[in-house]
């Protein structure tokens, strides 16, 4: 499983979350799409990594701009932060 996070701009209502989840939940191999308005944060699971430019297309699609990938620290099994050096 793939999870990867977007930052889209312009999108101010429900209406906007639910047009970009329903175009990039159009994307062949998304399994789900999870859409936090007040960050513009989009966060896009699949079986395996996708072509970003399908994502992008989906966004535009939607009336969106795609603003790029946000890059996340994986989570480290059996650490609190991450980080997997906790005390």
């Amino acid at each position: 499983m793939t999870v990867t996070t977007y930052q889209v701009e312009g999108m101010t209502c429900g209406h906007c979350v639910s047009s970009v989840t329903a175009e990039v939940g159009k994307v062949a191999g998304v399994s789900g799409v999870d859409v936090d308005l007040a960050s513009g944060a989009v966060t896009v699971t699949s079986a395996a990594p996708l072509d970003p430019t399908l994502v992008e297309a989906a966004v535009t699609e939607a009336g969106y701009e795609l603003a790029g990938k946000v890059e996340l620290l994986p989570q480290v099994s059996g650490s609190c932060c991450g980080s997997g050096g906790c005390h």
